[in-house]
């Protein structure tokens, strides 16, 4: 596994875990579908939740959200209404697209955690 997958896997094991601590109930982790890849799917009370991931180790190459373009969006966005069909949810529940940005440095790491962010 290369360096960059692994940590994209860390930082989603931080970001389940974060979400945990807060009330949000994991439904699926890298939902894939022939439409794109949705990195979380949480619930909470009545509300989906399509959580994208960032983890950076460093600023390098921007802050992490500055990598969701709107290409990436429209990207999400689809992935996330071809799951809802699948599941039978579509027009049925509420839902939120979020963020968590992680940066990594060493042994710690800092959360931002942006909700409703398209």
């Amino acid at each position: 596994m290369n360096k960059s997958k692994e940590l994209g896997i860390i930082g989603e094991d931080i970001a389940c875990h974060y979400l945990i601590k807060k009330g949000y109930h994991i439904l699926q982790r890298n939902m894939k579908n022939r439409i794109g890849e949705i990195d979380v799917v949480a619930q909470k009370d009545d509300l989906i939740i399509f959580v994208e991931v960032k983890t950076r180790q460093s600023l390098d190459y921007g802050l992490p959200l500055e990598a969701i373009n709107a290409k990436k969006q429209h990207k999400i966005r689809n992935a996330a209404i071809s799951y809802l069909k699948y599941k039978g949810l579509l027009d049925k529940v509420n839902v939120r697209f979020d963020c968590i940005s992680i940066i990594s440095q060493y042994d710690s790491y800092k959360i931002d955690y942006l909700e409703n962010i398209f």
